[in-house]
């Protein structure tokens, strides 16, 4: 009789799942889950759509992540997110601005001709070596550029003085420096090594 009611009692479990899988509860549960799952499904399609737009400029590439996204499903968000672009579009262009503007701050400090160092344009001498970049206006002092023919700042016509090479070369230079710079005649140096 124990049997029996074993038997009896293993058969009523059976019935009650399988009574339990024919129940509309069980369609209820089962539509629900599918339910969930394709708007997960889709939520992570648009996602894909979404983070492809803002990381690719391509509308053709844009388009084939979201079928990525799409078609094998829950895999595919996956492959997308290995090889999708590191940068956001929005971070390519700032980057871009910052080089651009940083470049142009650099263009718009000049640079000294004969040590190179870094100056404003309206300096009239090199800091560093003391080279003359610019003349200064005589009657505002303002720094004027080489070719300039008035002062843009009090309207004044800039008069430049020609230089004579022969008086720069003729000056007399400091006693100091005088021995250093000044070397053999001209038509001596060739006299001088042969003659030893």
């Amino acid at each position: 009789m124990t049997g029996l009611l074993a038997a009896e009692s293993d058969g009523s479990v059976f019935d009650d799942v399988r009574d339990f899988f024919d129940s509309s509860a069980w369609l209820v549960v089962r539509n629900l889950a599918f339910f969930f799952v394709a708007v997960f499904w889709l939520s992570v399609a648009y996602w894909v759509y979404k983070a492809a737009r803002r990381r690719i400029a391509d509308p053709w590439l844009v388009a084939t992540a979201t079928v990525l996204g799409l078609v094998p499903p829950f895999l595919g968000p996956l492959i997308y997110t290995l090889f999708r672009p590191p940068e956001y579009l929005d971070d390519v262009r700032e980057r871009e601005l910052e080089i651009k503007a940083m470049e142009e701050r650099l263009k718009s400090r000049g640079r000294c001709p004969v040590c190179r160092t870094e100056v404003d344009p309206d300096f009239l001498v090199c800091p560093v070596c003391t080279t003359r970049l610019r003349e200064a206006c005589p009657s505002c002092k303002a720094a004027l550029e080489p070719l300039w023919q008035v002062c843009p700042y009090c309207e004044r016509p800039v008069v430049r003085r020609s230089l004579d090479l022969g008086e720069t070369m003729g000056a007399p230079l400091e006693s100091g420096l005088e021995a250093p710079l000044r070397g053999p005649p001209r038509g001596t140096r060739g006299r001088t090594r042969r003659a030893e």
